[in-house]
């Protein structure tokens, strides 16, 4: 038997130290909320403000997200950055049923899915990309919640506004006195009424 050296696996942080540079700098300069702990292979963990999209902030968002963005944990894998790191949602949770569905954007495991294909992630790509997705989902699992809608969006509301008055009508409806869930029709119904 031929004696192999053995090397002690080290963490991807210390393999791709300019790569762990670029991200502890992203994320302090776009979501200081969050905290860096250095277990396994790393996560970032934290709550999310309400609205890090790079447009106006919809009316009624506050009501419909109940005042407070996600808390999130972002579990890095030793592969990174070759591989992207895993969202979870902590609060609120997505129920187990809800892992099980396509239209809740929920893998069996409970992270986020973010891409339609195993490839669509780029090693050059921003992690806070994938964390402003996330922070994008909320708002779309708080209208599946409150029936405005039947399923997420394809592409996700990061850089398509069609789904803003939605916000704003379900946030509104949510702050009336007499508020109770909608069905998917009465919201539709309500925005089909609504000046553009």
């Amino acid at each position: 038997m031929i004696d192999r050296p053995e090397f002690a696996a080290i963490p991807w942080w210390e393999a791709e130290p300019s790569r762990f540079a670029r991200d502890q700098r992203e994320i302090a300069d776009s979501f200081p909320e969050l905290d860096w702990h250095g277990a396994g292979a790393g996560v970032w963990s934290g709550r999310l403000s309400m609205w890090p999209l790079q447009r106006p902030e919809p009316a009624g968002l506050t009501f419909l997200l109940g005042g407070h963005g996600m808390q999130i944990e972002i579990a890095y894998r030793q592969a990174y950055p070759m591989v992207p790191p895993r969202i979870f949602p902590v609060d609120p949770r997505p129920e187990p049923v809800e892992c099980t569905q396509h239209r809740w954007h929920v893998n069996g495991d409970g992270s986020l899915c973010q891409f339609q294909t195993d490839t669509a992630w780029d090693p050059r790509d921003s992690v806070c990309d994938l964390i402003v997705k996330a922070a994008a989902w909320r708002i779309e699992y708080a209208l599946m919640k409150a029936g405005a809608l039947d399923q997420m969006t394809l592409h996700g509301i990061v850089s398509d506004s069609s789904l803003d008055d939605l916000i704003t009508i379900t946030g509104q409806h949510l702050d009336s006195p007499d508020a109770h869930p909608k069905s998917a029709e009465s919201a539709q119904s309500v925005d089909a009424g609504e000046e553009r």
